[in-house]
């Protein structure tokens, strides 16, 4: 049976039997994503318990691999290819060219009325104004022809860019003081002079000023703080270097832009405390970003073209029959298949309540603020235990509303928000006969620190799964979780209330990481213990070191065979987006996909770090090994697949569905998709709608079902 894997949405479960990997973790998990088809295989997966790693490798390419220069002026490298002046050029031409022909007709219109006091300066200011910004028009008229030409591999017919923007950026000085004189004339003569004639001097001078503010801010955008020392040797490569030079200079590279990265981190996140653990959340996201960002040329404009062609691709590729990955059910797996389902649908509610008032809040624009406003008002603190965070009758409040329980069914609610320190919530939910756990996801800078700690770090388990290892933020934060739930006698005190109660952890996104983890260290002391986690780390986004680390290699070979100027693809990305096509519509490979003219040097600049990083060959698609320090990591337990359905009929008398459900594995989540909702899937609310409609389709299915056969009987 082939599945079309188009808007999947995902789940896991963690049970007490199977592989090794299914008995440390007992967990079932939801998450959701884009329009694309799941395939990839891995290997290796046994003795493996762990959730998905998000940190990226550093690679590199084949000594005359193609890349993706950036721009070099003034002796620098800048965070601006040569073919990304297209759009803005052309924006400013639209509105030079607008700007010129009024100024014109303005002239010749009132020239006759320049005999006020000044007239003879305006006169020969507007004069000199119409000649300038004809010059401007043909250097902006030549840059954009310019920056249009040749391919994002292939910058040679566009060399004489640097000399363009050069005469663009000297332009600026006779404008600034054309500007600086008009507004000299108004403030001096301009009283005396034609209204018309006034206030068009005082648009011509706001416009300069706003043009030329703009550019500053434009350079201090695309300023890269490693330029200066990139830009010497990426015209050459390192070819010419002895290996410990070559290393050496590498390293230097890597320093420096694991420095850089660090205090940009530090400076976006001023607001978090400075204590320990987020000193070490700071270092570990800098050497995420500088690691993966380190070893290629590509600018954010490259990196846009480069998801726009995989996002077709990917579409090309669900249409071919060919491609359409098939999958066995598994018929012990299938039978309960609705009984999970139906699980799931119940606990994404305590998944979601754990966010608080906020989610509850975006879930319900128009009444969340009249139904929990005046829960923020009571003061329980003397009733029940809350730890740290803000307005905790509001998320009190959207807690009961969310889960349906009554305020004596809670044990501990603690909105105590630090670095590898996650909310959570403990309750009695008497439906089911269970004590629920539930770890808030991302939801702050603080839990974004925590996802970027990335390293693996080994996992210390008195159960039999030896060589655990797990992504290193998510490990610390379930390690917190643990350490409150057990030296705080938190789950004693639940269970000395409902003694015959299963444990149950659940949590959505960095939560369902850490519940899943939190599943596995509880496991000896709970036997029973299940886990429920929602869109978890490898499931939606399925981030991982080898799953960004091949999205970037995807990104560098869909460049590389690309045939197309880069604003004709984003051109026709946008159009796809907004309006779909057929992807086959879209030519954007070489044909024939010849290797050899791939492998020729650039008429351009060669990236230094790609010819540095010999690990790595955009032209390989075989998996490479991830070093100690980043190996590979797997979600534990079963996968639940939730796919989104497009076909406009279903047998049965069942209406049409938006959503089926299928048991899946890993590796089809060895890939990171791209598609318009990959992020939007993610979200809690998306995820119960998509649960919603498919325990009620099933349901009415099995309903449909049992009555046919019914009816069949009595015939």
């Amino acid at each position: 049976m082939r599945v079309p894997d188009r808007y999947p949405l995902a789940s896991w479960r963690a049970g007490g039997s199977g592989s090794q990997k299914e008995a440390a973790s007992g967990l079932v998990g939801v998450c959701a994503s884009s329009r694309a088809r799941s395939a990839g295989s891995r290997e290796g997966r046994e003795g493996r318990a762990a959730v998905g790693d998000c940190r990226v490798l550093s690679r590199g390419g084949p000594p005359h691999a193609a890349t993706m220069p950036g721009m070099v002026l003034f002796g620098r490298r800048w965070a601006i290819a040569s073919d990304d002046l297209v759009f803005p050029g052309a924006f400013e031409l639209f509105l030079r060219v607008v700007w010129w022909i009024g100024i014109l007709i303005l002239y010749l219109k009132q020239k006759e009325k320049l005999n006020c006091v000044g007239g003879a300066l305006l006169n020969s200011y507007l004069i000199v104004l119409i000649i300038l910004l004809a010059v401007i028009i043909c250097v902006i008229s030549a840059v954009v022809y310019v920056s249009m030409k040749g391919t994002i591999c292939n910058p040679g017919p566009r060399k004489s860019m640097p000399k363009l923007i050069y005469i663009r950026l000297a332009l600026f000085l006779p404008e600034m003081i054309w500007a600086s004189l008009g507004v000299a004339w108004i403030a001096d003569s301009g009283v005396h002079c034609d209204k018309t004639v006034v206030n068009a001097i005082i648009a011509t001078v706001i416009v300069s000023w706003i043009i030329i503010a703009s550019t500053v801010v434009t350079v201090i955008i695309v300023f890269d703080p490693l330029g200066g020392k990139m830009s010497p040797y990426s015209t050459s490569g390192t070819d010419h270097l002895d290996t410990n030079d070559s290393s050496q200079l590498l390293n230097g590279l890597k320093t420096a832009a694991r420095s850089v990265w660090e205090t940009r981190i530090k400076l976006i996140c001023c607001c978090v405390g400075k204590d320990d653990h987020t000193r070490v959340a700071f270092s570990s996201t800098a050497e995420l970003f500088s690691t993966y960002f380190s070893d290629t040329d590509l600018v954010p404009s490259d990196i846009a073209a480069g998801l726009t062609l995989l996002h077709q691709q990917q579409d090309k590729k669900i249409k071919d029959p060919e491609e359409v990955v098939s999958h066995s059910l598994v018929v012990s797996q299938e039978s309960d298949l609705d009984t999970e389902l139906e699980n799931c649908h119940h606990y994404v509610q305590f998944a979601a309540a754990a966010y608080g008032w906020p989610l509850y809040i975006y879930t319900n624009p128009l009444t969340g603020c009249c139904k929990i406003g005046g829960d923020c008002c009571k003061n329980r603190t003397a009733e029940y235990e809350f730890i740290g965070g803000d307005h905790l009758n509001c998320h009190f409040g959207s807690i009961l509303h969310t889960t349906g329980l009554q305020y004596r069914d809670f044990i501990h609610i603690s909105f105590h928000d630090k670095v590898f320190e996650l909310p959570f919530l403990v309750a009695l939910d008497h439906r089911k006969e269970t004590i629920v756990v539930a770890v808030r996801g991302t939801m702050s800078l603080q839990d974004i620190l925590t996802d970027l700690s990335a390293e693996s770090e080994s996992l210390n388990l008195e159960c039999e799964v030896q060589d655990c290892f797990a992504h290193k933020g998510i490990s610390q934060a379930a390690k917190y979780v643990y350490q409150r739930l057990i030296n705080d006698g938190i789950l004693s005190q639940a269970f000395s209330i409902a003694p015959e109660y299963q444990l149950v952890l659940v949590g959505h996104s960095l939560g369902a990481g850490a519940a899943s983890l939190l599943a596995i260290m509880l496991k000896n002391s709970y036997p029973e213990v299940k886990c429920y986690a929602f869109s978890p780390p490898r499931g939606l986004l399925r981030l991982s070191v080898t799953n960004l680390e091949d999205l970037k290699r995807r990104i560098l070979r869909v460049i590389a065979h690309c045939n197309k100027p880069k604003y004709k693809i984003l051109l026709r990305g946008c159009w796809y987006e907004l309006f779909g096509g057929d992807p086959d519509n879209f030519p954007t490979e070489l044909e024939g996909g010849n290797q050899v003219d791939l492998t020729q040097p650039l008429l351009g600049e060669q990236s230094l770090l790609i010819h540095g990083s010999p690990s790595y060959n955009i032209f390989d698609e075989s998996p490479r090994e991830s070093p100690t320090r980043y190996p590979h990591l797997y979600p534990p337990g079963r996968i639940i697949h939730l796919v989104e359905d497009d076909s406009s009929g279903r047998s049965c008398c069942c209406s049409t569905s938006r959503y089926s459900a299928k048991w899946a594995t890993e590796a089809e989540f060895s890939k990171i998709l791209i598609g318009p909702k990959m992020l939007t899937d993610h979200m809690p609310d998306i995820l119960i709608r998509a649960l919603d409609s498919v325990v009620s389709e099933r349901a009415t299915c099995i309903s449909c079902s049992t009555q046919e056969n019914f009816n069949t009987n009595i015939a």
